[in-house]
Formats: structure tokens, C-alpha cells, sequence
């Protein structure tokens, strides 16, 4: 049979962000497939990803994003339906990839018919013409930042407001369940990216809090962490250098501006070059936060989240 390198090319990955973008996935795809990237020796890079964003439609959505479940997309055709949905895409899918089942991806999926419009729609009635994840990039994620835009309300697509900083997840918890997070706040969860961290933990309760308390239409998160599946809002994951390494995000100060624009894919901070080389001549040394053992190699080791957090 075939070998995993055989199947794990350029285009088979294209192929996988494709169906990615139509379903609108998990922020945490880019940084699993940029790391099989990695491992098979095929230079991708997030501005791959944003391409092909930019050209598929976002045709279906999964809870929390919408009411339908896995079950429900399964139960309409499942993943075979929707890539046959987007094939019609001229350019889009590399129809003769080979994939697992020993045929190419255009023979696995071209008899399969989607059952149910409103789980799967039609590129005609798509929930947007551009995909599920989108790709930021400005002075605060010079590398990059991820978005899922299949989870942002419209209201929350365009967003400006004062950065309110916290240095670990606990302290952002402690401090959203401590009322100090108000609706225009921007708050920046930092030093939980993958040297951070370290290890890049899921940013999930305090997402959970913003939205418990109301905040989810008024609120935007941004962090050098990653988030679960299951988050919605204006959650900005993967900013990328990381505070760590000394990243733009470790400079930012509470009620410093920040503006998010997914439409336009940009995420910035309004700071003149003097501040900024101020308080970078100010930025203390980052102190690890474990000091032996394996954790302590990773942190030394890894890769930012651009990079898919890979090791060597």
C-alpha cells in the first residue's frame, strides 16, 4: 500500500484546508497540518492557507456555530458531499490526489450527493464566499494569527477597543470572574504560546467566562495560545511571535488600542515606532516557567505557532 509520505503532499494538504475552510473548522487544523507539513518535509506556510481561504466558500457549519451537530453533517453527506459541493471550484481541489483508499480524491467523492441544504448548502447560498478560518497579520502578528470567522457574529467582524493584559490563563479567568473585564476591552491572554506556556494549552474557560457573562458581542480575546473547537466570538488565537519571544503582544499595556478587521485580515495595535522601541528597551528577559526536565528541552526547542509549534 501506499506510504504516508506518499499521501501527505502540497496538494493533499491544500485539499484538507479546502474542506477546512467550507466547514468552517477548528483554529487548532493550522497548526496540526502545518506540523505534518513539517514532518513530511512540505514547506507550507499560513499565507498557503489564507489563498485558499480567500476562494472557498464557508458551506457548512457545526455547533457551537450553528445548531447542527456531526451527526447532522453526516447524516447530509457527509465530508465526501461537501468536497463534492466545492469541487465545482475551478482551481480549488487537486481532484487527482491519491488518497488511502488507493483512489484519487475526485473518484471518492464524485458520486456523493448532498441530502439535506440547510446542513450542507449550496455555493449559491453559502454562509460566506470566503472560508471558516482566516489568517491576520499587522504589527501585532507579524508571523501571523488565526481566526475562526465561522464563529464571529457580523457585529464583531470590524472591532476596537483597550487592551486589558494578562500574563497566564489563570490570571484571565481570575480577573473575568472578577468583573474587571468590561464590554470594549480587548483582553490579550499572553506567555501561553508554545515556549510561553509552555506547550500551547487550550484558551477555553476563559472564552467560557466572556460569554457566560454577556460579553461575547462586546468582547475580543487575542492571546499567543490556541483555543478548543468548541470556542466562539471574536477569539484571535496563535499570535505569532509570541509574547516568549518577544513578540509584539509582550509589549502591549493595558489601554493600549487594538483594532481587528477579519475582512481586511488585519490585527494592529496603535503605537508610534518611538513607543515601541521604548518599551521594547524596556522588556525585561522572559523567564521560563518550568526550569528542568523535558518541558524546559520543548520550550528551548520549539517552533512558534506560525511554525505549526513543531520540535527540531
Amino acid at each position: 500500500g501506499p506510504l504516508p509520505w506518499e499521501i501527505v503532499t502540497e496538494k493533499s494538504i491544500d485539499n484538507a484546508f479546502a474542506l477546512d475552510m467550507a466547514m468552517g473548522g477548528s483554529t487548532n487544523t493550522v497548526l496540526h497540518a502545518l506540523a505534518i507539513a513539517v514532518e513530511a518535509g512540505v514547506e507550507y506556510n499560513l499565507n498557503r492557507i489564507d489563498t485558499i481561504s480567500a476562494k472557498c466558500p464557508n458551506i457548512c457549519k457545526v455547533s457551537p456555530s450553528s445548531k447542527w451537530h456531526v451527526e447532522d453533517v453526516d447524516r447530509a453527506g457527509g465530508v465526501s458531499a461537501i468536497l463534492k459541493e466545492i469541487a465545482a471550484i475551478p482551481g480549488l481541489l487537486h481532484k487527482d490526489c491519491p488518497t488511502v483508499s488507493g483512489k484519487t480524491l475526485w473518484e471518492n467523492v464524485r458520486r456523493a450527493k448532498v441530502k439535506d441544504r440547510e446542513v450542507i448548502r449550496s455555493l449559491d447560498t453559502a454562509y460566506s464566499q470566503d472560508g471558516g478560518l482566516t489568517i491576520l497579520r499587522g504589527n501585532l502578528a507579524e508571523q501571523g494569527a488565526v481566526v475562526k470567522k465561522a464563529g464571529v457574529s457580523q457585529q464583531m467582524l470590524r472591532f476596537e477597543g483597550k487592551a486589558i493584559i494578562f500574563d497566564s490563563q489563570e490570571e484571565a479567568c481570575e480577573g473575568i470572574l472578577q468583573g474587571k473585564v468590561q464590554a470594549g476591552h480587548v483582553v490579550v491572554i499572553r506567555y501561553e504560546g508554545p515556549k510561553g506556556g509552555p506547550g500551547m494549552q487550550e484558551m477555553l474557560a476563559p472564552t467560557s467566562y466572556i460569554m457566560g457573562r454577556g460579553l461575547g458581542e462586546s468582547v475580543a480575546l487575542i492571546t499567543d495560545g490556541r483555543f478548543s473547537g468548541g470556542t466562539r466570538g471574536a477569539c484571535i488565537g496563535h499570535v505569532s511571535p509570541e509574547a516568549a519571544e518577544g513578540g509584539m503582544i509582550a509589549l502591549l499595556k493595558d489601554g493600549d488600542t487594538i483594532r481587528l478587521s477579519i475582512p481586511d485580515r488585519l490585527l494592529e495595535v496603535d503605537l508610534c515606532s518611538d513607543e515601541v522601541a521604548r518599551r521594547r528597551a524596556a522588556l525585561q528577559p522572559f523567564r521560563p516557567r518550568v526550569n528542568k526536565g523535558y518541558l524546559k528541552r520543548y520550550a528551548e526547542m520549539v517552533r512558534n505557532a506560525s511554525a505549526g509549534a513543531t520540535v527540531g
